[in-house]
């Protein structure tokens, strides 16, 4: 017969059986249990008192940016806000799919602001080169923004969790679009605008960038996928500080991209 395990620690009569393991958890386990639900109930207390948006100022003696990204909306609008963002980030194609919509409705549109895509490729992205190079190729046939949208709205197909392989799922949403399928692929094959994607991607890393998306608005640089009424918010605070101009951007031209004239919708 086995020989039941006797517990002869401090309190108890000697040969007293010990059956806490046969008859639950033990007092370990609960304490345990207890730390886990004290930590939890702090992180979630974190989370919903942390703030929003963390903003920082940016150094106002930068030089203008030399590279020059895809604009969209009017070249007068008063207020220019760039966005440093990787076509494969997946807060990128929330922004994109949830808030620019809004964004384009409203304040693109609206005349209020132009927005300036810079691409941001970052490294732990295998085929974001691919998406770049496919959103500049179109855009060198007046598609940036169209092509832009659909490979946000397509990402889990051609991403790097999706496929080794993103130019044939890219190719069809290029053809989707209604680019010439001749040039984007000479286009692609040659890989023709690497060196503005680099210069993109330089100017981001010159100025402070660490996360995509980011936003430039005024003199602040704006992390995050921020939803439309922060973004809403940091806007009309820029343009209560700045006096309407009558023509902001003019001489303003836009590179090969035809789409930059105007604001999608119009």
């Amino acid at each position: 017969m086995a020989k039941q395990r006797v517990d002869g620690g401090r309190g108890r009569r000697p040969g007293v059986v010990n059956e806490a393991k046969r008859s639950g958890p033990g007092r370990g386990f609960w304490l345990a249990l207890g730390v886990v639900a004290v930590i939890g109930i702090g992180a979630l207390g974190y989370v919903a008192s942390r703030p929003k948006v963390a903003t920082r100022t940016i150094d106002p003696n930068l030089p203008a940016m030399k590279a020059e990204g895809h604009l969209i909306g009017s070249p007068s609008a008063p207020l220019e806000v760039t966005e440093f963002a990787d076509f494969e980030c997946p807060g990128c194609g929330q922004f994109a799919t949830l808030t620019e919509p809004d964004v384009r409705a409203k304040l693109v549109n609206t005349g209020k602001i132009r927005i300036r895509y810079m691409d941001f490729p970052l490294p732990m992205h295998q085929n974001t080169w691919d998406a770049s190079l496919a959103a500049a190729c179109a855009g060198d046939q007046g598609k940036f923004w169209e092509m832009h949208d659909v490979i946000f709205q397509n990402q889990d197909r051609w991403n790097g969790e999706a496929t080794s392989r993103p130019r044939p799922v890219l190719a069809d949403l290029a053809k989707g679009v209604g680019v010439d399928m001749s040039k984007y692929g000479a286009c692609m094959d040659a890989e023709t605008f690497r060196p503005q994607i680099q210069a993109t991607l330089m100017e981001a890393e010159r100025r402070g960038v660490n996360q995509t998306p980011t936003f430039v608005i005024g003199n602040k640089l704006v992390p995050g996928a921020i939803p439309y009424d922060t973004f809403k918010k940091l806007v009309d605070d820029e343009l209560a500080k700045t006096p309407a101009k009558a023509d902001s951007g003019a001489g303003f031209k836009p590179l090969g991209d035809t789409a930059a004239k105007k604001a999608i919708g119009k």
